[in-house]
């Protein structure tokens, strides 16, 4: 009974995580390895790419699941205030401490506490978290008295905690307290064959008050995966958000996408039917072709790139006349690019991030382009 009971349980909270590529299902195999236990459980991720849920999961997952769930996000409690809030304090404790108040570590007890954003954490404030790990033992602010923390602790970051026990910023005992069993949450930009469903699941909320529901067309579709999203599931929300209200009774369309977007379309236009129909695979086909042809603005690149960047009178200057059956203007920019960065990885030794530094672009940026043209 009981194993059927955490298997409705784990297929009900695998919800939180959507999409069925390879890196969310070893998060979803993480998730399930780790629930069971009572080992503490640090999430590392970059904003916005759902670690509340991923410690949502772990707790509903647990033998405290029918405890309290207790979220704090440290990075957003002033200093001063975080131990009291952890803590609780006694009346008298401080100006303006009128009552005895619980914290938050009182409050989640028997349960699980997720402290969010724990890299945002005041130095003076780790050692208190260190010694509750240690000890399993607090105290109230201004009060004397022992309580058990019977809590599972699960920590978050989307900073990298290594580096600032390097700087000083981050004591190395409690680090290491923390990740006895790391989880990896996923970018985005790395799910997406997933981006489909993701974007549907939060068109499908954003909606929930009952206003009509925008469909994802292919062309529409077809942009949202070729954006890198740097503010993750949040920015992706944003952007549905936005595509709700202007398109509430009627296919998206791409000129309903921010601006900064729209010109991530395709150089020949996706007709705009709904997601899953057809002209899907030609809206996420590759481009015909990334060998240059000579008739192009490939020969400018390849005769003046040591004087790279171009000036406007050299590009006018080329000739630019195209063949009667028209090019791929997506394949020859493509081409270009991919020389480029090779060009760039060569001059930087194969270090990526001087390879970026060449480019003008973010390293993340430089890593998916290079995995999209197969550059090792």
């Amino acid at each position: 009974m009981k194993s059927r009971w955490h298997g409705e349980r784990l297929r009900h909270e695998n919800r939180g995580l959507i999409g069925s590529s390879p890196a969310l299902e070893g998060v979803r195999r993480e998730v399930a390895q780790v629930a069971p236990t009572d080992a503490t459980v640090l999430i590392l991720g970059e904003t916005g790419t759902g670690k509340e849920v991923v410690a949502r999961m772990i707790h509903m997952l647990s033998e405290r699941a029918d405890k309290p769930f207790v979220p704090v996000n440290c990075g957003a409690i002033p200093g001063e205030l975080l131990e009291s809030e952890l803590f609780g304090h006694e009346k008298g404790a401080f100006t303006g401490a009128i009552s005895q108040r619980k914290g938050r570590f009182e409050l989640a007890q028997g349960g699980t506490i997720f402290l969010d954003e724990i890299g945002d954490m005041p130095f003076s404030m780790q050692v208190k978290i260190l010694r509750v790990l240690q000890e399993r033992k607090f105290e109230r602010v201004g009060g004397s008295a022992s309580f058990d923390a019977d809590v599972r602790i699960v920590a978050a970051t989307h900073r990298d905690l290594l580096s600032m026990v390097d700087e000083g910023k981050f004591r190395q005992d409690l680090y290491y307290r923390l990740n006895v069993f790391p989880i990896q949450t996923q970018p985005l930009r790395a799910l997406r064959d997933d981006l489909p469903e993701i974007a549907s699941a939060l068109v499908e909320r954003l909606h929930r008050d009952g206003r009509p529901a925008p469909t994802l067309t292919d062309a529409v579709i077809s942009v949202l995966k070729g954006h890198d999203w740097p503010g993750n599931v949040r920015e992706l929300a944003n952007v549905l958000e936005r595509i709700g209200i202007l398109a509430a009774d009627r296919p998206a369309r791409v000129a309903d996408l921010p601006p900064h977007l729209q010109h991530l379309a395709p150089s020949e236009p996706v007709p705009d039917a709904p997601s899953g129909e057809p002209t899907a695979a030609r809206a996420a086909a590759p481009a015909e072709r990334l060998d240059p042809d000579p008739r192009s603005i490939w020969s400018l690149t390849e005769n003046i790139g040591p004087r790279l960047p171009l000036t406007q009178e050299e590009v006018e200057d080329c000739d630019l006349t195209l063949p009667n059956d028209g090019i791929s203007l997506k394949g020859q920019l493509e081409a270009i690019e991919r020389a480029w960065i090779g060009a760039a990885l060569a001059q930087a030794d194969a270090v990526v991030a001087r390879a970026a530094r060449l480019l003008g672009i973010r390293r993340t940026t430089l890593v998916e382009k290079m995995r999209k043209y197969q550059i090792g």
